[in-house]
């Protein structure tokens, strides 16, 4: 059964609770019928009825889906972040290398949350000339400067009401970091050569690769700023952190890529999805997609090969190129693997071989990312 909440006694650690608890939505009394009407909506899109309509699935956010792809105790833990943070109104900063689906990740917060309706704006703040990034930003009125031929609103304006995704926000210049903190405390922007601001109620939802704290430190972000866009922390982990997703995404990416490609792949050898898992995949995700396309492209058959992938067959990352703790896991990895194939992965008789109870071997499996690699014995 679906829940919605309705409260006049609302703080943000009641909202937690309800939701931790399983309520789908949180009103605060009074609210308006359309504020209900739209709550409805939105849970029903969520937790569909199944056909015998007595219970109801689980709710899941609608974008980014490919991101959230697997079955690792950090990809549960994102989801758990994105149902909570969706209802909230807070700013949200989504950490992460790239490749690993920041962008993704914004657009299922989005979708799940009362904006849902309203647009999603996602802008690359790396992409944009110094020189303009203010001006696609807050906008700018006719005639502000030399090439202002006609009015821009912005993209702050375009996403009144919705969620504005500012992605490698530690690539924007320090000045419009200033006039960027001031936004998010006014509410309002003021456009280049405009005499009054604009209000605005945007959802801001910021990511990047670098370790902002760090930045703050050598001054290239204002801390200030940071405060503002850090209230909900999100880490999005590396692919290699969690080769046992490996598997899951790609058959997922395979079945996306078939509808893009118009090819019937319907699957992949175990030796060319075992080289695939041990590869160091440096670009995460967007790189495996990269990989699989092109076998896509160039592989014949009805399965991949391990021959499809010749080009991108690398050795792994070799010790002198990580730390010593990275080089002892991915050892520890490998002869634990190897110690299951050979005993038939009978994982009593791994155990005894290794040396260790049985109860540690499981808790190896997973913290190792080795569970969804092998099949139950």
């Amino acid at each position: 059964m679906a829940v919605i909440l309705f409260t006049a006694y609302a703080t943000v650690s009641t909202a937690v609770e309800a939701l931790r608890l399983g309520a789908n939505d949180f009103l605060l009394k009074p609210f308006e019928m359309d504020d209900l009407r739209r709550s409805v909506e939105r849970v029903l899109r969520l937790c569909p009825a199944r056909e015998s309509g007595s219970t109801m699935r689980a709710p899941a956010p609608r974008r980014g889906a490919a991101a959230l792809v697997g079955e690792s105790p950090a990809i549960i833990a994102v989801r758990a972040h994105i149902a909570r943070c969706a209802t909230m109104p807070s700013n949200v900063l989504i950490t992460g290398e790239s490749g690993v689906g920041k962008e993704l990740v914004a657009g299922a917060i989005h979708a799940a949350s009362a904006r849902s309706d309203q647009p999603f704006i996602p802008v690359n703040c790396g992409a944009i000339p110094e020189t303009l990034i203010e001006s696609q930003l807050f906008g700018h009125v006719r005639g502000a400067f030399t090439s202002a031929l006609a009015a821009n609103a912005g993209l702050f304006v375009t996403a009144d009401h919705g969620t504005l995704f500012l992605d490698e926000i530690g690539e924007l210049p320090h000045a419009v970091q200033v006039k960027l903190l001031r936004v998010i405390e006014d509410r309002q922007v003021w456009p280049v050569g405009a005499t009054k601001p604009i209000p605005v109620d945007v959802r801001i939802i910021a990511s990047t690769n670098r370790d902002l704290p760090v930045e703050v430190d050598a001054g290239r972000f204002r801390g200030d700023l940071f405060y503002r866009l850090n209230v909900v922390h999100i880490t999005l982990p590396p692919l290699r952190e969690r080769r046992g997703d490996i598997p899951l995404l790609v058959h997922h990416l395979m079945r996306r890529l078939n509808g893009k490609l118009r090819t019937a792949f319907v699957g992949i050898e175990p030796d060319a999805l075992n080289a695939l898992v041990d590869q160091p995949w440096k670009g995460n995700v967007r790189e495996l997609e990269n990989v699989l396309e092109r076998a896509m492209v160039l592989g014949g058959g009805d399965k991949l090969s391990l021959q499809h992938f010749e080009a991108d067959a690398r050795p792994p990352t070799t010790p002198l190129e990580r730390g010593l703790r990275d080089a002892l896991r991915e050892f520890e990895r490998r002869h634990v693997r190897e110690v299951l194939i050979e005993t038939g992965l009978d994982k009593r008789e791994a155990a005894r071989v290794l040396g260790i109870s049985l109860a540690s071997l499981y808790r190896k499996l997973g913290a190792l990312s080795l569970l969804a690699t092998l099949s139950p014995s």
